[in-house]
């Protein structure tokens, strides 16, 4: 065979791979495998809001009957009191839900749940990576207080876009009775038709009182109003919530990064691209599973007491004489029925 004859078979580096074990074949280049992501784009804001949806609708479905006993304990549900501050109080209250009302007892409210969270959970996330941009825009400003600071507006803006669905879901969970069982649209109307008892101002109390007295009178007390009942400590206690839940994600996977574990933690061959050298390595599932949970755990206990507030705020057109309690109010009862333990009601099932 002549050398004119061989030349040919040769292949060109720009050339298809025809050997299926050539390098090029098994392993693409990374210019043209990784591209950078504009986090600013219509695709990326879809993909990440519809991410965040369905991962909050898939954990609060697993999670569904807990959630419905602990908003029974924390707002002091007359019919599930006695179960409050036992061990055993839980699976027994979660019992003598399935024997009045079946399984489906155990998951009331949870469409109104669905239907809050996927927004919420979209929402927040996405804000999150929207603000972390702003925020940190290299790893110089990778800072706790900057991812602090991040996770606390992402909640406040998810909060104040979906606040009236939380009231809704809590009111659904609330209800214990058979003979009146109460759909989305007849738990809005109740709710919007609440209207507390007037107030009077003693005369001998002074003008002070007198003026208190009508500014209250002035105040929205119905109709959209309702459904912002416990807006002020929902805020307060997010600041927390979602700036610690935030901060002890990114902190623990830093952690899970470390060199010393780095080869058990994160996937190979998953950190850096050509774009940005200081991507940090891709977590295995199972890492990036115990991350999310020790937020959660930690966000969970920073901000429960204002959780536990806000609940018996946003029943309070049910319980007791109507009255529309401030925060503090709110605060000294709970405070008087069973001392600083009862900030903590239900924390265990959280």
């Amino acid at each position: 065979m002549t050398t004119a004859q061989v030349v040919p078979l040769r292949r060109s580096s720009r050339e298809a791979a025809i050997c299926p074990t050539d390098d090029e074949s098994l392993v693409p280049k990374k210019e043209q495998v990784r591209q950078k992501v504009d986090k600013r784009s219509t695709e990326y804001i879809i993909k990440s809001g519809l991410a965040g949806g369905i991962a909050g609708c898939a954990a609060k479905t697993v999670v569904g009957p807990l959630d419905r006993v602990k908003i029974l304990f924390q707002t002091s549900n007359p019919n599930f009191t006695k179960y409050t501050g036992k061990w055993t109080g839980v699976p027994i209250a979660m019992k003598d839900i399935w024997l009045q009302d079946g399984p489906r007892g155990l998951f009331k409210g949870h469409s109104a749940t669905l239907l809050r969270i996927f927004p919420y959970a979209g929402i927040k996330f996405l804000a999150y990576e929207q603000i972390r941009a702003h925020f940190i825009r290299d790893r110089s400003q990778e800072t706790p207080v900057r991812r602090f600071i991040s996770g606390s507006m992402a909640g406040c803006v998810s909060v104040f876009f979906t606040y009236p669905l939380e009231v809704i879901r809590v009111r659904l969970a609330f209800e214990t009775r058979n003979d009146s069982r109460s759909t989305l649209r007849s738990i809005c109307r109740i709710i919007y038709n609440e209207r507390p008892p007037p107030v009077h101002a003693p005369a001998q109390l002074g003008p002070v009182t007198a003026v208190a007295a009508v500014m209250h009178q002035a105040a929205p007390r119905y109709g959209l109003a309702n459904f912002f009942r416990g807006f002020t400590p929902t805020l307060l206690g997010m600041l927390p919530y979602a700036g610690a839940s935030f901060l002890a994600h990114d902190t623990v996977s830093d952690l899970l990064r470390l060199p010393a574990v780095a080869g058990y933690t994160t996937l190979p061959n998953m950190a850096g691209s050509a774009h940005d050298p200081h991507k940090p390595a891709q977590l295995r599932y199972w890492a990036e599973l115990s991350t999310g949970g020790f937020a959660g755990f930690t966000s969970q206990t920073v901000s429960y007491p204002l959780e536990v507030i806000r609940r018996r705020m946003q029943v309070g057109g049910v319980v007791g004489d109507g009255h529309r309690l401030s925060m503090a109010e709110v605060t000294r009862r709970i405070y008087m029925e069973r001392g600083w333990r009862g900030f903590f009601v239900g924390l265990s099932i959280g």
